[in-house]
Formats: C-alpha cells, structure tokens, sequence
C-alpha cells in the first residue's frame, strides 16, 4: 500500500505539472481543453488521494471483527512512556499491512475498559497476534523489521495460543469484562462526587457501602423469591396436603390417647396387685378373727414381707 501511493503521488505531480504549463501557455481558443484535463485531474485526484486510515481503532462496540481473520493488536495508553515510543514504529508497520494481508488495529485501555479485562491486560504495551479467532500474545522485539517477520514468515505459529477457557469470547472473559466495565463506573461515579458535588471521600465511601448492602440484600431477596417459584417445596405445592396433614394430627392424637389408656390400665392393675399383696400379708401375719395371736409365732413386718414376695416369685415360676 505504501509502495503504491508513492507512485500515485508521483503520477499526480506529473499531471499537475502537465495541467498548469498548458493552462498558461495555451490560448484562449484552447482553454477547453485545459479545463476538460483539470476535470480529468479532479476525478483522478479523488479516487487516489482518499486513502483509508490503516490503523484501525478497535472498541468494545466492534471487536468481534477480529475474530475473522489476521490481526496484529497493539494495547496502550496515552500516558504510558513506553507505549509512546512505539507509536511511530506501529503506524509505519500498519502502512504494510494492506500489503501483506493484516490488519493492524489498537486499543486504548484507558477508553475500552471492557477490552482491557476481556484480554487481561496487566501491562504496557501488549501486543496479540489473532489469526481467525485463535489469539497469541507477542513476546519479541518491537521494530518495523520484527513486526514483519513475525507476519510474513509466521513465526506466529511457534507461539501458543491462549487458551479456549481464558480467550476474549469464553464466558469467563465476559464476566471479567464486566467486571472491569463496572469498577470504570464506579470510578466514575465517586470522581464526579469528588470533584463535582464536592463530597468528601470518606463520604463517598460510605454511599458506596450502604448501596452495595442494600443491593446485596435486594439480590437476595430476588434470589429466594426465584428459587421458590422456580423450584416450589413439594409439601406447599401439594393440593391435599392440608388434608394429610389434619389426617394426621388426627392420627397422633388417638395414638396419645391410646397411650394414655394403657398407662391408666397399667396403674390399675399395679394397684390391684398391691391390694392382693396387702390381703396375703394380713393372712399371714394375723391370727383369725376372735382367737388370739399365739405367743412365738409372730414374725416381724419385714421378714414377712419377703416371705409373701418369695411365694408370689415361686408361684410366678411354676
């Protein structure tokens, strides 16, 4: 492309040149022929002189152009010394590139932020070489001559290329994209605070944390507010749950009540066996009614009390 537009512009200064010695040394019965070459000069003049940029500027809005194709893409920021340096170098390698088939293009970080996170850009200048969507990082020297070895003798192909999971167009790198967009934001946000409405800083942190608490307390609600309707607990999502469920208070209740009973049949007998031991032991220890106890033969309460449980043991046995 440069090798051309060096020609035009040689062609061009010829016809100038051309088109003025004739314009003054015709006469005046020939001035239309003068004007037809100036009008041919003018047509030739505005399909030759309106050469496209070569450097072409890649924003968030069309970076998914690079996918197709080859790409050489520069990284940098109008701040960085060392990304200053190589400006020049870059534009006269972006002059080739129509020549060669590539497409040089740069991106400024300080202006794409979403590019920045969705490379990883963590220093200055970063170079990719992007051949149909498979991206590789330059690691060489950064001269017009090296530049175009590493195209036109694809050198590119000794490189490794990122990976599928960290390239720009995987979910991970859209998230970190994000991510990036929204702490630009919110850098935004509290210099226009600062600067602007002349909040202090402190203040401006502190309308930070209360907004990221109530959102996290909004998003949590949404959150359960989703799952519940997405996936509903099986016993509230039942029609006749509520009748199970008196089906079986109903249920509980006769079986406490059972239990109940025969707790009280269990106390009832344990009387009566009371009773009966009572009855036995008053045998036992006294004379019958009207005769007097004889002399000798009255054991004490306690040793008649075993004697009666012994018995009751041994008819138990039998």
């Amino acid at each position: 492309m440069r090798r051309t537009a060096e020609v035009s512009d040689s062609v061009m200064a010829c016809l100038l040149a051309s088109g003025g010695t004739a314009m003054f040394s015709l006469p005046r019965r020939a001035g239309h022929r003068s004007w037809m070459r100036f009008l041919l000069l003018g047509i030739y003049l505005s399909s030759v002189s309106a050469k496209p940029d070569s450097l072409r500027e890649v924003t968030d809005g069309n970076w998914e152009d690079i996918l197709t194709g080859e790409w050489m893409i520069e990284f940098y920021a109008p701040w960085c010394p060392a990304c200053q340096q190589l400006q020049p170098v870059w534009k006269e390698f972006a002059d080739w590139g129509e020549d060669m088939g590539v497409n040089i293009a740069k991106v400024d970080v300080t202006e794409q932020p979403g590019l920045s996170g969705r490379f990883i850009i963590t220093s200055l200048p970063t170079i990719y070489h992007c051949k149909d969507g498979v991206f590789r990082k330059y690691q060489g020297a950064r001269s017009k001559d090296d530049f175009l070895s590493f195209v036109d003798e694809q050198k590119w192909k000794a490189v490794e290329p990122v990976s599928s999971w960290f390239g720009p167009s995987s979910f991970l790198m859209n998230s970190m994209s994000a991510l990036f967009k929204l702490s630009m934001f919110i850098r935004r946000c509290h210099n226009y605070m600062t600067e602007q409405l002349g909040i202090p800083v402190w203040g401006s942190y502190v309308i930070f944390g209360l907004t990221t608490l109530f959102s996290g307390l909004a998003l949590g609600l949404l959150l359960v507010f989703i799952a519940d309707f997405v996936f509903p607990s099986r016993r509230f999502s039942s029609p006749d749950y509520y009748q199970k469920k008196q089906t079986m208070d109903q249920a509980r209740l006769i079986q406490q009540q059972d239990d109940d009973h025969e707790a009280d049949g269990e106390e009832d007998d344990d009387e009566e066996e009371e009773d009966d031991d009572s009855d036995v032991w008053r045998r036992r220890r006294g004379s019958p009614e009207g005769r007097p106890e004889p002399k000798g033969q009255a054991f004490p309460d306690e040793a008649l009390r075993k004697r009666v449980v012994g018995n009751r043991e041994e008819e138990e046995d039998t």
